[in-house]
C-alpha cells in the first residue's frame, strides 16, 4: 500500500506525457506498418521487444537475456534494412506535416496538388472515356509526398493537364500506355513510370499489375492511383494503403474531390 502511494505520488505531469507520446508513436507506427502491409513484420518486432523485456529486465534469465541483447543490439540496423521505404515515408510525412505551418513554408519549394482542384474533371472525364473504350490506364497524383524518384523512371512530360492528352498518353498503341502516368503541381509531370507492386494476400486474384502498382504506390506514399481495367473496364482507385474498385464517374469525382480537401 506504502508502495503504491509512493509511486502514485512520483507519478507527474512529465509521466503523463511520456505515455501518451509513446502511445502516439505506436499508434502511429501501427497505421503506418498497417497501410504499407507490413503489419506482421511490425507485430513480430513489438513481441521480440516485449518478450526481451520481460526475459532481461523482469525475470532477469542472464544466459537468455545475454542472447537477446545481442540481438537488440543490431536491432536498430536490422530494422533501418526492413522498413527503410516506411522509415523514408514517416520522415518525409513529418516534414510536410500540416502543423509546421510556416516552417514548411519557407523550405518547400515545391507545392503538391493536394488542395487544388483543377485536374479532378480532367482526369475524370479522361477515366470516363478509357473505361468506355476499355482503355487500360494507371494515373497517379502526388499529395505531400514527393514522387520524383517515380518520376524519373518514365519520360519526362511537363504538360499542362488535359483530357485529350491523358487518353492519347494511354492509347494502345501508345509507347508509354503500359507505364504510370504522374500528376504533380497541376501538370502532367511524367508518363511510362515504373511503380512498387504491392504484395497484399488479401488482394482479390483477379485483379492485375496496374492494380498491384496503384496499391503499392498508395502504401509507399500519400498519393492518390486512379486505375482503369484493360479486362472489364472498371474504375477503380488506391490511397492510405486501400484500394477502392467498381466506381461510376460520380464516385470518383465524389472521391477525389473529398481527398482533395484533406
Amino acid at each position: 500500500m506504502v508502495i503504491s502511494f509512493v509511486l502514485f505520488k512520483s507519478f507527474g505531469i512529465v509521466d503523463v506525457l511520456d505515455i501518451l507520446l509513446v502511445a502516439a508513436m505506436l499508434f502511429y507506427l501501427y497505421r503506418t506498418m498497417k497501410e504499407s502491409g507490413s503489419l506482421s513484420i511490425f507485430i513480430g518486432v513489438l513481441a521480440f521487444v516485449l518478450t526481451w523485456v520481460v526475459v532481461s529486465k523482469i525475470l532477469q534469465m542472464r544466459l537468455f537475456g545475454t542472447i537477446m541483447d545481442k540481438f537488440i543490439n543490431i536491432g536498430m540496423i536490422i530494422l533501418v534494412i526492413l522498413f527503410q521505404e516506411q522509415i523514408k515515408r514517416f520522415l518525409i510525412e513529418l516534414g510536410s506535416h500540416k502543423g509546421w505551418g510556416f516552417i514548411s513554408k519557407v523550405f518547400r519549394h515545391k507545392s503538391s496538388t493536394a488542395g487544388d482542384k483543377r485536374w479532378v474533371m480532367p482526369v475524370v472525364y479522361a477515366c470516363m472515356s478509357m473505361s468506355k473504350s476499355k482503355t487500360g490506364a494507371l494515373i497517379v497524383v502526388q499529395r505531400q509526398i514527393p514522387l520524383d524518384d517515380y518520376e524519373h523512371t518514365g519520360d519526362i512530360i511537363d504538360a499542362n493537364i488535359n483530357t485529350r492528352l491523358i487518353e492519347n498518353i494511354f492509347f494502345k498503341n501508345s509507347p508509354l500506355h503500359d507505364g504510370a502516368l504522374i500528376i504533380a503541381d497541376n501538370k502532367v509531370k511524367s508518363a511510362g513510370c515504373i511503380l512498387p507492386v504491392s504484395h497484399d494476400t488479401n488482394l482479390p486474384r483477379y485483379l492485375g499489375l496496374r492494380h498491384r502498382s496503384a496499391l503499392g504506390i498508395a502504401q509507399a506514399s500519400d498519393a492518390i492511383a486512379i486505375v482503369v481495367s484493360e479486362e472489364t473496364g472498371h474504375i477503380s482507385y488506391a490511397h492510405k494503403g486501400e484500394l477502392h474498385l467498381k466506381l461510376s464517374s460520380t464516385d470518383l469525382e465524389h472521391a477525389l474531390s473529398e481527398l482533395t480537401n484533406s
